[in-house]
């Protein structure tokens, strides 16, 4: 089986690499795709740089060329539910784009015709993940993701994210991911370790924890490869 394996930075990349030995490099589409072996998997990993363009371009080259049938993301985000703290893992049952808006038309925000305010996540692969939560003692929560092109630092837009889509974490990149991923039916998984939260300094806390929230998701992700390869 061939999985791909993304972050947004290359700073959530290189805890996974650390686990893989002869990995090789392939440049594609002004980007590095890395290319190793786990146990029985075949795995593609890459950091598509921020933001939804990149993240799409990236999920969809991985599935188009590099011809993985599954996809596994592994980042950070904002938590805006005041029950996540910094370092918790949060799995995305569901992600939308707060940053969609053609409300004017009389849609709701995140909405476009033919598509949907919500794509949900693989539920195998969040069994999974549960899984690996129970058997390492590790607290996990499943929730809303919303994702846009902005880095959000004003607590009155977390707050209305919050509020209009009930949503639990925020990120740049996820519901990219899942849109591609959906209308090519490859199962995904969306992972993030939380960097900052709503009720502090979103650059100073995010500069940080990153390193720390980056490796506490790849180690989870590494554990659900030991599962997915039984």
């Amino acid at each position: 089986m061939k999985i791909a394996i993304m972050g947004a930075m290359v700073e959530e990349i290189e805890p996974l690499l650390e686990n893989f030995e002869n990995v090789e490099k392939v440049e594609y589409a002004k980007n590095i795709f890395y290319t190793a072996k786990y146990k029985d998997l075949e795995l593609v990993i890459a950091y598509s740089k921020i933001g939804k363009v990149f993240a799409s371009l990236t999920a969809s080259t991985m599935i188009e060329k590099f011809k993985c049938e599954k996809l596994l993301f592994s980042g950070v985000a904002g938590g805006i539910n005041p029950e996540l703290e910094i370092g918790d893992l949060i799995v995305a049952k569901k992600l939308s784009q707060h940053d969609l808006d053609i409300t004017i038309f009389g849609h709701a925000h995140g909405y476009v015709p033919e598509g949907s305010v919500f794509v949900e996540s693989d539920r195998k692969l969040i069994s999974i993940a549960k899984d690996v939560a129970t058997q390492k003692g590790i607290k996990l929560k499943t929730g809303i993701i919303a994702t846009g092109d902005q880095f959000i630092a004003s607590v009155e837009r977390k707050n209305w994210i919050q509020e209009t889509f009930n949503a639990d974490a925020l990120e740049m990149e996820g519901a990219s991911v899942a849109v591609v991923c959906d209308a090519l039916n490859i199962p995904f998984f969306i992972l993030r370790s939380i960097s900052d939260t709503a009720d502090m300094d979103a650059g100073f806390d995010f500069d940080e924890f990153l390193k720390d929230s980056s490796k506490k998701s790849a180690n989870f992700i590494i554990a659900m490869l030991d599962k997915i390869s039984k």
